[in-house]
């Protein structure tokens, strides 16, 4: 994930509790409602057409073996992402594209969608994997070689990266190369900048010291675009419908499904599951239903596996 102050990113995202034994006994159980799964709408009708392996696919002693026994998926992610992996404070469901993923993965180890969410923190997903805590991380884990040495990558499952918001009444403005020759807002020293520079030469940037600087100087048209990292702006257009994001990332952020180091028999399973659903449609229907909602258009094409290095 592109990298922000901290505190535009803790003021948007999904920004995650530490990790301590306490808070893992603290999370819900596939018996609460705050468990994905347990909800209604369009994620039963997504569960209900999503596929189980075949018993030849998970061998005795194999992790899928374990997880299918254990009866419920550990996953390592967040609380508090719009629409990626977010608690609706109403229903108590756990809703987005990472928690979607999360429920359909589930199924096709256990036979049912039964997740406990541990929460986490950036800095502790590889520990998190690693000592066993959690089976995998679905939290926008963004695949990097550095963290490549510490766990293994299934996927990519999703390419993030910058993107453009406007007014929602804006209609001339679709790609980067429309920003030039008008004024482009971004956040003082992000890589917005030089991604503007590069994609729309002639655009004139003004900067700001944070997201909400940012978002009020395009309401009051100090500038017909903001140029921001796309888990930043999903958050910002789910609570403002004045904003508007005008299409899919125009750089790269490739997202990961955190594994533990050398265990290739898991990857190979996972990525085989990644597959299906990608080939079945159900892929793009989980974008539907999470960023699709605020993101016009049909879903994007999904990241080919293994086409990332340390995937």
């Amino acid at each position: 994930m592109v990298r922000f102050p901290a505190g535009m990113r803790r003021a948007a995202v999904a920004a995650v509790a530490a990790l301590t034994l306490t808070s893992l006994a603290a999370c819900g159980d596939s018996s609460d409602p705050a468990v994905p799964g347990a909800g209604g709408g369009k994620t039963d009708d997504l569960l209900a057409a999503a596929p189980v392996a075949a018993a030849a696919d998970i061998p005795a002693g194999s992790t899928m073996a374990k997880i299918k026994e254990r009866g419920e998926l550990l996953v390592g992610g967040s609380l508090d992402a719009p629409l990626l992996s977010q608690e609706n404070p109403v229903s108590g469901e756990i809703e987005g594209l990472d928690a979607d993923f999360g429920r359909l993965l589930a199924k096709y180890i256990i036979g049912e969608p039964k997740v406990k969410i541990v929460n986490a923190a950036s800095e502790t997903r590889e520990a998190l994997i690693s000592n066993g805590t959690v089976d995998v991380v679905l939290q926008t884990y963004s695949i990097t070689p550095e963290r490549a040495e510490k766990v293994a990558f299934a996927g990519p499952y999703y390419s993030s990266g910058l993107v453009v918001a406007t007014k929602a009444d804006e209609t001339g403005i679709k790609t980067p190369a429309d920003l030039n020759g008008k004024t482009v807002i971004a956040g003082a020293n992000t890589p917005a900048i030089p991604a503007i520079e590069k994609a729309a030469p002639d655009a004139k940037i003004v900067t700001f010291g944070s997201d909400p600087e940012c978002v009020q100087a395009l309401k009051q048209g100090r500038g017909v675009a903001y140029v921001q990292d796309q888990a930043v702006l999903l958050a910002t257009a789910k609570q403002d419908t004045s904003i508007k994001i005008q299409g899919e990332p125009f750089t790269s952020d490739p997202y990961g499904i955190g594994l533990k180091h050398d265990d290739e028999q898991f990857k190979k399973f996972v990525n085989d599951w990644l597959r299906k659903i990608q080939e079945s449609g159900l892929w793009a229907k989980v974008w539907k239903n999470s960023i699709g909602t605020v993101v016009e258009g049909e879903a994007p094409e999904p990241p080919a596996i293994g086409s990332v290095p340390g995937s």
